[in-house]
């Protein structure tokens, strides 16, 4: 896997205009913090069962601090995060503060992993749909893009009259997931932010004719 690669290229091009990954790398380093964050707190030793931090771990050389998984890994996967789609500091405490309160044992991991999947694939679903007309607007308006997607997903969390009851039924599902996750409004609107901002920038496929 080459993601990890590239990324750090583009992080180290000082003069270059295009330093962000795309929406599948910032997926990718997301995942690879997470489990970062579960090695260090956990003290997992197997990198087996923590695959997108193994790759991250070998692909860039990331060394292991105090004999502790997780530490170094984390740190530098905070850093890359923070440099190419300038994630602010609160979005990783509540992470870690969401794992600390879910993951109190290994077993516990994969159930985590599952749910975050779950909770994020519900979560751009609804958001992709209810944003649909306002993503027309150009990525150079980020104000109003970010306004936008704090208001969806406040309706997300809070709206209970909407007319279709599939949208009802899957805002009630992420409800449940953001309460067990413990992640803030605040935290989700950064989230699909900066998925929309990223998937307005993605090539647009050629249509077969």
């Amino acid at each position: 896997m080459s993601i990890f690669s590239n990324l750090i290229d583009k992080a180290k091009e000082e003069n270059s205009t295009s330093k962000v990954g795309g929406m599948e790398d910032f997926m990718t380093l997301i995942r690879v913090y997470f489990q970062a964050v579960m090695a260090s707190e956990l003290g997992i030793t197997n990198l087996a069962v923590l695959p997108d931090l193994r790759v991250f771990k070998t692909t860039l050389h990331v060394p292991t601090v105090n004999n502790k998984l997780g530490v170094g890994e984390r740190n530098r996967c905070r850093k890359m995060l923070k440099e190419l789609y300038s994630m602010e500091d609160s979005f990783f405490k509540e992470i870690d503060y969401s794992i600390k309160k879910n993951c109190r044992k290994i077993q516990d991991v994969q159930n985590y992993l599952y749910m975050f999947s779950g909770f994020t694939q519900d979560l751009m679903m609804l958001a992709g749909n209810m944003m649909k007309i306002k993503l027309r607007l150009p990525s150079f308006f980020k104000k109003a893009l970010y306004s936008m997607t704090a208001k969806t997903v406040r309706d997300i969390f809070n709206k209970n009259d909407f007319k279709d009851a599939g949208v009802m039924k899957t805002c009630l599902t992420v409800r449940q997931y953001s309460q067990r996750l413990n992640f803030s409004e605040k935290w989700v609107t950064d989230f699909v932010y900066r998925v929309v901002m990223l998937a307005k920038k993605e090539p647009k496929p050629k249509d077969n004719k």
